[in-house]
């Protein structure tokens, strides 16, 4: 280790935490406040009208924070960009945004409905969306936004029994790395987190003895910097009690196949060769993807 570095505050910045109201998101928001962010703690109502973001803002608020409670599903357009207005006329803006609300229906893809895949897609995906697409024009008015989407490793490695949420999360990753894009020019910082922790959510996947290690405040640290100033884009940040990494999608060097060689049989003969990753490359754009294929014949 090097020497201490500054510390990373919040001071000032307004941030929207999705699905704060338990688990991960709750821990989220409450390390966020700490920094000195202002929060709003969005959670769905629950039974009788009980919403879980009550009590974190007030946990929030107790330990001297500010916080707000929101009731909006995130797979609803119109309650989102409620939410965000209601956010911007209270504090005046929305400087970061972590989109954490999630559910499971795992089931093999053999007993998988239909209705089970469109519903996780709605919260995930489109819930994903409509969040960035309330914030984006504000974001970049005031050329400033720390976008951070919640993934999984079940999405970029696959996962026994989550074809829908696998599918749901890897399309966030395309969805962010575009966002990238789009936003560095106007100051919008975009990045993916893929946490492990014990939560409800996790409780039928996680091992038991696994459990223990995995605190949901030991992942918090990473998804703070990405929310911080200093935070990178475009990079899927994983970590598990304590233990961080970047996960990269990179790209083979390739053949180039002509002519006649152009058939299966070459294709199948050379696949050793292609699959080599010794000389792989990160293409920052699909354009620089395709710009490569061609530079080879």
């Amino acid at each position: 280790m090097g020497a201490r570095q500054k510390e990373v505050r919040l001071d000032g910045r307004v941030a929207i935490v999705t699905g704060s109201g338990r688990g991960l998101g709750r821990s989220y928001a409450c390390a966020l406040a700490a920094r000195g962010a202002r929060v709003v703690i969005n959670d769905l109502p629950g039974r009788d009208d009980d919403s879980a973001a009550d009590p974190v803002v007030e946990e929030i608020r107790k330990a001297g924070g500010e916080a707000r409670a929101s009731y909006a599903d995130v797979s609803e357009l119109d309650q989102v960009d409620a939410m965000v207005a209601e956010t911007i006329g209270v504090w005046g803006h929305v400087d970061i945004l972590v989109n954490n609300a999630g559910i499971v229906r795992d089931k093999t893809f053999a007993r998988l409905s239909v209705d089970d895949f469109r519903r996780v897609i709605d919260v995930h995906l489109a819930g994903t969306f409509n969040c960035c697409k309330a914030v984006w024009q504000s974001m970049g008015d005031r050329e400033y936004g720390r976008i951070v989407n919640i993934v999984s490793a079940a999405g970029v490695f696959g996962n026994f029994g989550q074809s829908n949420y696998a599918a749901a999360k890897m399309a966030i990753v395309g969805l962010t790395n575009t966002l990238h894009l789009e936003g560095a020019s106007r100051g919008i910082n975009s990045n993916c987190f893929a946490p492990t922790a014990a939560t409800e959510m996790t409780a039928g996947i996680l091992p038991d003895d696994m459990r223990g290690l995995l605190a949901p405040e030991s992942v918090v640290p990473g998804l703070i910097h990405l929310c911080s100033e200093d935070a990178p884009s475009r990079t899927i940040l994983a970590a598990a009690a304590g233990s961080y990494s970047r996960i990269l999608i990179r790209e083979t060097k390739g053949v180039f196949l002509a002519n006649e060689e152009n058939s299966p049989e070459v294709v199948a003969e050379m696949w050793q060769e292609l699959s080599d990753e010794n000389s792989s490359i990160d293409p920052e754009n699909a354009a620089m993807h395709v710009a490569g294929l061609l530079s080879r014949s």
